[in-house]
Formats: structure tokens, C-alpha cells, sequence
């Protein structure tokens, strides 16, 4: 059964973080065809700002001060939106959770809607906007939906990388509504969103984590 501690969860970043930066060329090239080319650096620093403070992190009482802690590393070192967007989202969970220890499956469901939630309102975006929330929210959803239905754990950590990912997929046929390809001509049409696309590979390595590692004491 699905349980993850909050060093866990920084096992989990240092994995996603990982995965990230080996993607360095593939996301700066998608950033620079539609804004200006910095999205891969900044959730790169950000993420390693995180890490850095590992120690610390992993001192927290539970998820709210964990997440707490893990907001206030990211959003100044991430910056600008970015920074403002998963700031946002750790806040959200680090109420969402209330002195939570350990996530169980229905406590990560919880956490993903407050990360799409917060998303959404901090940046005014919707689905079909063509930004991260298309990748975090069917997502969120999804895994929610699944754990509802009944189907296994296993299922519903599938149902939630395989819908980020699509999600990421479906950005490449979107106008923008928001950030700085809603600006270019073509409304970024034909390229995917690399916010959608940072997302999706964070949320696949957390369910893969979940699938390996999630059960561990």
C-alpha cells in the first residue's frame, strides 16, 4: 500500500530533479520556441535550492511544515512565475494535509488537488490554457477518480503519469492563453508547453516512486 514519508518525498524530488536536468537541451530548445529560453534553469534551481536544504527538510514534524519549508526554498529561488505557481502549490498541500506524517493513496490525491487548485487560481489558468495545469489537473483527477472507482493503487499511479503525460502531449496543438507564447503570433500553436511538459516528468517519477518505493518503512 501506497505510504511515503517526508524524506521519501525528497527521494522523489532528487529522482525527478534528476530527470530534469537530463532533459536540459530538449526543455530549453521547447522554452525558447515560444518565451525566452529560462524555464529548464529556473525549476533546475529551484529544485536544487530544495535539495540543498535536505537536512533541514527532512527534520520537519510532518507534510504541513515539510511543504511549508519546501515553499519558501523554491519560490525565491525558482523566481518569477514559476517560483510563484509551485510556491503556490506546496502552500496549498502543506494546509491541505493538516500534520499529516505519512501520505497514504488517498492523501496523495489530496495533495495533487491542492497543487492543480492552487495552480489554477495563482495563475488564472484553466485547463486547455496551455501551461502546467494541463498536465498536473487530468493528473490529479485521474488518480483521484481511479482510487473512487476502485480500481487497485497500481492502477491509479498509472492513470496519473499516463494522464500528465498525455496532457503535456496535448499542449503542442493549443493557443496560449497565458505567459509569454499567448504573445507570439501563432499563439505557440505547434509546440508544447515546457511548464506542462516539467510537470508531467515530475508527476511520472513521483508515481514510479510510488510504485517502487511507496511501501517502504
Amino acid at each position: 500500500m501506497i505510504r511515503i514519508s517526508c524524506e521519501q518525498y525528497l527521494e522523489y524530488l532528487e529522482i525527478a530533479a534528476e530527470a530534469i536536468r537530463q532533459q536540459k537541451d530538449y526543455i530549453t530548445e521547447l522554452d525558447a520556441a515560444i518565451a525566452d529560453g529560462d524555464h529548464w534553469l529556473n525549476v533546475t534551481i529551484g529544485l536544487d535550492k530544495v535539495l540543498a536544504q535536505r537536512e533541514e527538510l527532512s527534520a520537519s514534524r510532518d507534510f504541513t511544515e515539510f511543504f511549508k519549508k519546501l515553499a519558501m526554498a523554491v519560490m525565491p529561488a525558482m523566481g518569477g512565475t514559476s517560483g510563484a505557481l509551485y510556491g503556490s502549490a506546496y502552500l496549498s498541500a502543506a494546509k491541505a494535509l493538516a500534520g499529516s506524517i505519512q501520505m497514504d493513496a488517498e492523501q496523495v490525491a489530496v495533495m495533487l488537488k491542492s497543487w492543480a487548485e492552487a495552480i489554477m487560481a495563482r495563475g488564472n489558468a484553466k485547463p486547455g490554457d496551455k501551461t502546467m495545469v494541463d498536465a498536473i489537473w487530468p493528473a490529479a483527477e485521474g488518480y483521484e477518480a481511479a482510487l473512487k472507482e476502485g480500481k487497485t493503487e497500481q492502477e491509479a499511479l498509472t492513470a496519473m503519469k499516463e494522464l500528465a503525460l498525455a496532457g503535456a502531449e496535448r499542449t503542442r496543438g493549443m493557443e496560449a492563453a497565458k505567459g509569454r507564447a499567448s504573445n507570439q503570433p501563432d499563439k505557440g500553436v505547434g509546440h508544447l508547453d515546457p511548464g506542462a511538459v516539467t510537470m508531467a516528468i515530475q508527476l511520472e517519477c513521483l508515481a514510479n516512486y510510488l510504485e517502487k518505493y511507496g511501501g517502504r518503512d
